[in-house]
């Protein structure tokens, strides 16, 4: 690169633009199906597609556990899983601010094709724009991914029945308090918290490799854990009764939580999901669980009822009832 920082030029279409594209994505996103084309055209296996898309604001764009980039992957790819869709292709837009440094661009792209392969998701396709300064916050990705559902896979949010368990996969709130100290807006310090951004591909297959009995998946992430049981509760149009004292929270987490005022369960995952399946399931699918990389905490946390539908009732650690408040308004803190 002739200069170490982005310009309006990369932005043009000419020789600069192939310059970046050459010098930074091609290098970490070569594979067979990388096009330089207008759009790639793919083999695909017959059957049923899963699509998403998805855009990313973070700030700031490096935070402890990941960045920009590999949260990019990690979203479209755990959204994919959701639908038990394997990841296949993924095509990736950045939005780069005039004057972002070029060596921080390579190593957002250094983490995509880090977890991209992880994944095993292939980046096909993808457009670069440059804005003048102060139009960006440094820099937006938007991602677009397609998958194969698996055979015998049906999960949607308004499948959750009465009887149903609620897994969780991990220990909750990570991710949204990871950013929050990433900030540096209060004086706090947790050396050991890190986002959990992950790519979930794994994770769920491996769930439905052991049954593919599971009714609802869902990754927790803007509005957490507790937006996500609430969306389902409307969806399905049932209740749901969480035991506080089963919901994995860390200690950091915790003590974060406690100084602030925070609900851990309205804190944003990025690395964990929320299981609703039968319960004559649950064994198998915590034995799979447990044996992941990123799920070696996941707990049953509650269950579905068939009373009070639309709402979450929480039971306290002291023995009695609440009911989780429903979330509204601007969610603290703002991830994206």
């Amino acid at each position: 690169m002739t200069t170490d920082v982005v310009t309006l030029a990369m932005g043009g279409g000419g020789k600069e633009t192939n310059e970046l594209i050459d010098t930074i994505f091609k290098k970490h996103f070569s594979n067979p199906d990388l096009t330089a084309d207008d759009a790639a055209v793919l083999d695909f296996p017959a059957g049923k597609l899963a699509f998403t898309t998805d855009g990313f604001i973070v700030s700031p764009v490096d935070f402890p556990g990941g960045n920009i980039g590999k949260i990019s992957i990690c979203g479209t790819v755990n959204d994919l899983s959701c639908m038990g869709a394997v990841p296949m292709f993924l095509s990736c837009a950045f939005v780069i601010e005039e004057g972002f440094p070029v060596a921080k661009l390579d190593e957002i792209a250094a983490a995509m094709e880090k977890t991209a392969k992880e994944a095993g998701i292939r980046i096909v396709a993808g457009d670069t724009k440059v804005a003048g300064k102060g139009q960006v916050d440094g820099v937006f990705i938007t991602t677009t991914g397609i998958g194969r559902v698996m055979d015998g896979v049906h999960t949607a949010g308004s499948s959750a029945r009465p009887g149903d368990v609620v897994i969780v996969t991990g220990d909750i709130g990570r991710h949204g308090c990871a950013i929050l100290l990433a900030r540096n807006q209060f004086d706090i310090t947790a050396e050991k918290l890190t986002s959990d951004c992950a790519p979930l591909a794994g994770t769920v297959q491996s769930m439905l490799a052991a049954t593919k009995n599971i009714h609802v998946i869902r990754d927790a992430t803007r509005g957490g854990v507790g937006t996500v049981l609430y969306e389902i509760a409307h969806q399905s149009s049932v209740g749901i009764v969480l035991n506080q004292k089963d919901i994995p929270v860390s200690g950091e987490v915790n003590g974060v939580c406690g100084m602030l005022g925070l609900e851990p369960l309205y804190l944003a995952c990025e690395g964990r999901m929320v299981v609703f399946a039968p319960e004559q399931e649950a064994p198998a699918i915590l034995d799979a669980l447990h044996k992941g990389p990123y799920s070696g905490n996941a707990a049953v946390i509650g269950r579905v009822v068939a009373d009070h539908a639309g709402k979450v009732i929480v039971n306290t650690e002291i023995g009695s009832q609440t009911m989780l408040p429903q979330p509204g308004g601007e969610l603290l803190p703002r991830i994206c």
